[in-house]
């Protein structure tokens, strides 16, 4: 028997990358590879780049080192958002034999016949305009829950943000395609499945930039609720101004899908949104929030935030501040605002020195875990389902209920990926939540 090249994969990134990297991967095993760990010795390392934050690109470098560091022979290769916006600036890593951009990267395996090391970063990226076709892709085999995509790219044109430029034009996968791969997840014994995409609530636009929408995302969410086999599906992130009610409503009665959502909000100034070119003034999203409330007042609600954006006074920021301190959300993802090339963001005046930027940043996550503290206090005392992850975590097991309140109990192994019905008691120290099973034998 002839030894299997084994290969690794290092995602960066947000879950769309996890989606896309385990694609990636089922395709080698295709072909015939063995895929192992990271920290593994392997005569291929891929890895997939971001290029949301300041901090992937050092990211980057290091991973390089650390796979040459386990086998200083081994083909390296770049894919992802960084490769398509900065492929030359890649290959020039020290270890990187081969970059591909957007429409490349579903292809790797054709462009690895050989896998003696470059002298240099071989490039292969397109024009981005050339990414007008769509790949489905799902993660599965590394969690209890499995990411799905159903879109990529974005037609809108914030200013600050370059995936447009790494990703194309919106597009989505075919409603039977993602009917498929739900059912193939659902096949494999995974419990909970989260929707993914760069601007999910834009799905339907034809997979070829066709503008038209052959469905909404309305209509997804309605297919998706009839899977058989699926026991939760979560929305991952949606623009407030496509989240609309009748999607509230309709999670609100669904079978499987939970109440929880991940609503971006970048600013609570309006004169900030404008200069971001958001599509939405905070007024739409209270009333997003006010209505997810109402439908569902046990709902958890996360929102993202862009602090030292240029222009953002004291002023404006504390706006965000106090906007944020009185809404009824549940937690933050608080983002400190980095210079993007090619962004209309880098030309604009009042920018934010860089330790007010880190100072506000600090605010907001103080507040954020003010929010979390409050939201679970919330929760003590009430019933829900929690589904255990497969992690001993220093004797314990944790998991999260559908309302995404992140709980823990003393580890056992039978507990992973099932789901059981129990009442919260307590927060813990760490901050988890304590609870009691309501079937008086499980968890003995």
């Amino acid at each position: 028997m002839e030894n299997k090249k084994k290969v690794a994969f290092y995602t960066l990134g947000c879950k769309l990358n996890f989606s896309e990297t385990s694609t990636i991967a089922r395709n080698f095993q295709d072909e015939g590879f063995e895929r192992v760990d990271f920290e593994e010795v392997a005569d291929i390392y891929v890895i997939n780049t971001c290029s949301v934050t300041d901090n992937a690109d050092k990211q980057f470098k290091q991973i390089v080192k650390k796979a040459m560091k386990l086998n200083n022979k081994a083909f390296v290769a770049a894919v992802g958002c960084y490769a398509q916006l900065k492929p030359e600036e890649l290959a020039d890593v020290d270890g990187v034999d081969l970059v591909l951009g957007a429409t490349e990267k579903f292809k790797i395996t054709d462009y690895i016949n050989d896998l003696s090391k470059n002298d240099m970063g071989e490039v292969h990226s397109c024009e981005i305009e050339e990414a007008d076709f769509y790949v489905g892709s799902y993660s599965i085999g590394d969690r209890t829950r499995a990411f799905l995509k159903v879109q990529d790219g974005c037609d809108y044109k914030c200013t600050y943000c370059t995936i447009p430029l790494a990703r194309g034009i919106s597009r989505s996968d075919t409603m039977e395609n993602v009917l498929k791969n739900a059912k193939e997840i659902s096949g494999q014994g995974i419990k909970e499945i989260v929707l993914t995409g760069v601007n999910i609530g834009d799905y339907g636009k034809g997979e070829f930039g066709n503008k038209k929408h052959e469905h909404t995302f309305y209509e997804l969410v309605q297919n998706l609720d009839k899977v058989e086999g699926i026991e939760r599906l979560r929305i991952s992130s949606i623009e407030p101004n496509l989240l609309k009610n009748e999607t509230i409503d309709f999670v609100s009665q669904s079978r499987t899908f939970v109440p929880h959502f991940h609503i971006p909000l970048q600013s609570g100034s309006n004169e900030v949104l404008k200069k971001m070119k958001r599509r939405y003034m905070r007024e739409l999203y209270s009333e997003r929030v006010a209505k997810i409330r109402e439908v569902m007042p046990h709902a958890c609600i996360g929102v993202d935030v862009i602090v030292g954006f240029p222009g953002e006074t004291d002023e404006l920021f504390l706006e965000t501040y106090h906007f944020l301190n009185e809404l009824d959300i549940s937690y933050l993802h608080v983002f400190t605002y980095s210079e993007r090339d090619n962004t209309e963001a880098t030309e604009m005046e009042g920018v934010v020195p860089s330790n007010v930027r880190a100072k506000r940043s600090k605010m907001l996550r103080g507040l954020s875990v003010k929010k979390r503290r409050a939201f679970y206090e919330s929760q003590i005392g009430t019933n829900r389902t929690v589904l255990f992850e497969g992690e001993n975590k220093e004797g314990y097991i944790h998991g999260f209920t559908e309302n995404y309140v992140k709980v823990k109990t003393p580890w056992n192994p039978e507990l992973v990926n099932t789901l059981h019905e129990i009442n919260l008691t307590r927060i813990d120290e760490d901050g988890s939540v304590r609870l009691e099973f309501l079937n008086a034998e499980v968890g003995k």
